[in-house]
């Protein structure tokens, strides 16, 4: 009841961060390491999407 769009944002940022692996996985095949992926994702805290996803892309392109 205090935070009514708590659930939608949480939701939100699951589904991106779903999306986010799945790029992984089809940029990197079998090179994709999930604890790593886990570490990008979490290691500096919360982060907007749109940082998140750029940092990702970063991590990816020096994966390959």
């Amino acid at each position: 009841m205090a935070r009514p769009a708590q659930a939608l944002g949480y939701k939100i940022g699951a589904l991106r961060i779903a999306e986010l692996r799945a790029r992984a996985s089809a940029a990197l095949g079998p090179k994709l390491s999930l604890p790593k992926f886990h570490e990008i994702v979490l290691g500096e805290g919360t982060l907007p999407l749109s940082l998140l996803e750029a940092k990702l892309d970063r991590w990816i392109a020096a994966s390959k």
